[in-house]
């Protein structure tokens, strides 16, 4: 079986999944704010080809994304469609909605 996806494992895992092809010449910050039962404020920086995550606040971030953490796992994991998350209010967007669309591609899932 495998192991239960949390947050943090997320989180930590994204560098590695990070696919600096794919993200050219983005220089960005994404600044997650999680509700739910692992609820709690992450940042993924992406610059020079790299991504790297750290907890906590960024002021100014490129894009800011409000997910519950079970629907972000549901996204991550390809159970649940983005789109229709952000459509229903479940993903909430602010800032860079264009980094938003392409953000996903930049991670192998």
């Amino acid at each position: 079986m495998s192991e239960e996806l949390t947050i943090e494992k997320l989180m930590e895992r994204m560098p590695k999944a990070f696919l600096p092809e794919k993200a050219q010449g983005v220089e960005a910050v994404i600044q997650f704010h999680f509700t739910g039962g692992e609820a709690g404020d992450w940042y993924a920086e992406i610059a020079k080809g790299a991504c790297s995550v750290e907890r906590g606040i960024r002021e100014k971030p490129t894009l800011a994304v409000t997910v519950d953490e079970k629907d972000w796992i549901s996204i991550i994991g390809g159970k649940l469609n983005a789109m229709s998350a952000f459509a229903e209010q479940r993903l909430k967007l602010k800032g860079d909605l264009g980094l938003a669309m392409k953000m996903m591609g930049f991670f192998k899932m």
